[in-house]
C-alpha cells in the first residue's frame, strides 16, 4: 500500500483555506439562535443550506460527499457523529446536539464543529460537552513544530479518562484543504513521541468525540448514523489547525467568540 504524503502548505495556501474554514464558522454562529426546542433537524439543515448557497456563495460540501444527502450532520444525545437531518427528529429540551458542517470556497474546504445545548440539559450532559471541548484545547495546544501526532492524541485521552469518559478510536481528525479528507489520520489516543512529527504548513483537523459510557459504537442501518452502543451520550467538538513556525493558528476560529467557553 503506497502511504499518503502529508501536505505542507504555503503561506498563500493556508489563506485560502482559512477563508473557507471561516466560513464553516459562520455557518455555526448563524445557526445558533435556531437550536432551541421544536425545531426539527432537517429545518436546521434547511437554514444552512440556503446560507453557505445564498449568502456565502459557497458550496455544502456534504451534500452528495459519498452519497450524503444533506449538508450538515446533526448528532443528538448518543449519536456519536454523522446523523442524518430529519423532519422526524424534533429537538427537545435538555438535548445536546452537534453540528458539523462542511464548505467549499474557491476548491478550498472548511470544516468545523460545534456543540449545542438545547435548554438546560442535566450535570452528566454538560459534563460531557464541557469537558470533550478541554480535550479539544488540550490536543490543541500541542500542535506546534516538533512535535507529534501522539502528543496531541495523548493530551486529549489524559483529559477524556481524567473525567472517566470513554474515547471514540473509530473516527479520528483528518487532513484537510483541497482534499477533503486528506492526510494525515489525526487519532484522539496515543503515546507521547509517537507519530508524525509536524511542520509548519500542515492542516489538518482535530475533533475528539468522548463517549459518557463506553468508548464503543456501531453504525445504524442508514449506513450513516453511528451511535454509542450502550446509548450513553457522546460529545464531539472540532476545529481546523494549522501548524505555523511559532505554534498553532486556528483557523476556524468563531467570529463572536467563544462565549463562556475558554479560547483555544
Amino acid at each position: 500500500m503506497t502511504q499518503r504524503i502529508t501536505p505542507v502548505h504555503t503561506a498563500s495556501e493556508l489563506a485560502s483555506a482559512r477563508q473557507a474554514a471561516q466560513l464553516a464558522a459562520e455557518v455555526l454562529e448563524m445557526i445558533a439562535p435556531h437550536v432551541v426546542p421544536g425545531v426539527s433537524t432537517a429545518a436546521l439543515d434547511a437554514i444552512c443550506h440556503d446560507y453557505i448557497v445564498n449568502v456565502q456563495k459557497a458550496v455544502p460540501a456534504n451534500l452528495g460527499y459519498q452519497g450524503y444527502p444533506k449538508t450538515i450532520l446533526t448528532s443528538v444525545n448518543h449519536v456519536v457523529c454523522h446523523g442524518i437531518p430529519s423532519e422526524d427528529r424534533v429537538l427537545r429540551k435538555g438535548d445536546i446536539v452537534n453540528i458539523d458542517v462542511a464548505v467549499i470556497k474557491d476548491g478550498w474546504f472548511g470544516d468545523t464543529s460545534r456543540m449545542y445545548l438545547v435548554g438546560t440539559p442535566s450535570i452528566l450532559a454538560k459534563r460531557l460537552v464541557e469537558t470533550t471541548y478541554e480535550a479539544l484545547r488540550a490536543g490543541i495546544a500541542q500542535v506546534r513544530p516538533g512535535a507529534t501526532l501522539g502528543d496531541i492524541g495523548h493530551a486529549i485521552e489524559t483529559v477524556a479518562k481524567g473525567a472517566g469518559f470513554g474515547v471514540v478510536r473509530e473516527f479520528c481528525g483528518h487532513g484537510i484543504g483541497q482534499t477533503y479528507h486528506d492526510a494525515p489520520n489525526v487519532l484522539h489516543y496515543g503515546n507521547p513521541g509517537e507519530g508524525l512529527v509536524l511542520e509548519p504548513g500542515m492542516l489538518f483537523t482535530i475533533e475528539p468525540m468522548l463517549n459518557a459510557g463506553k468508548r464503543q459504537v456501531k453504525t445504524l442501518a442508514d449506513g450513516w448514523t453511528v451511535v454509542t452502543q450502550d446509548h450513553s451520550l457522546s460529545a464531539q467538538w472540532e476545529h481546523m489547525v494549522a501548524v505555523t513556525p511559532d505554534g498553532h493558528e486556528v483557523l476556524t476560529a468563531w467570529p463572536n467568540g467563544t462565549g463562556s467557553y475558554a479560547p483555544v
